[in-house]
């Protein structure tokens, strides 16, 4: 008789390999985690720290003769100061940015005004819109005309 050999390919620790859920995901998760933690909020506290221990809140003083406080100034923490002068708009500016909505929609108002008495008229006159009204909108009248004076100079006249 022969003798038989026997192959363990593992070293001998059974033939089964057991499959499991991929920890991928969760590894990856972990490590972008750590990643921004150490790129976002450690400088962070670290800026803050400095500001809060070196530089202080500010403090109250009479304004100089002649001198406007700009409206960042009337913020006592220096990182609100530096939120307000760099990444909010002012005041005035949104002022002013509400002033102009209100103006576009008074004027889209006097619009809709016009264009409903000149529709009276014609319907008092018995008048055709094709004929007599086209309502234009002016928004690009002036890029495509150089545009088209442009294209007949490249082109030349036919």
């Amino acid at each position: 008789m022969v003798p038989v050999v026997k192959r363990y390919m593992g070293g001998g620790h059974g033939n089964t390999m057991n499959i499991e859920v991929s920890r991928w995901q969760w590894h990856k998760f972990k490590d972008l985690f750590h990643y921004y933690v150490l790129v976002g909020a450690i400088p962070l506290s670290l800026i803050c720290f400095y500001v809060n221990i070196f530089i202080g809140p500010a403090k109250l003083a009479e304004i100089p003769e002649g001198y406007t406080p700009k409206h960042w100034e009337y913020h006592r923490h220096p990182i609100t100061r530096f939120i307000a002068q760099y990444l909010q708009p002012s005041f005035q500016q949104e002022y002013e940015k509400y002033l102009h909505h209100l103006y576009e929609d008074d004027e889209a108002a006097k619009m809709r005004l016009v264009a409903k008495a000149i529709k009276e008229k014609m319907a008092e006159r018995h008048d055709y819109q094709a004929y007599y009204y086209r309502p234009v909108t002016a928004k690009y009248f002036r890029e495509t005309k150089a545009i088209t004076e442009r294209t007949k100079e490249i082109m030349g006249e036919n």
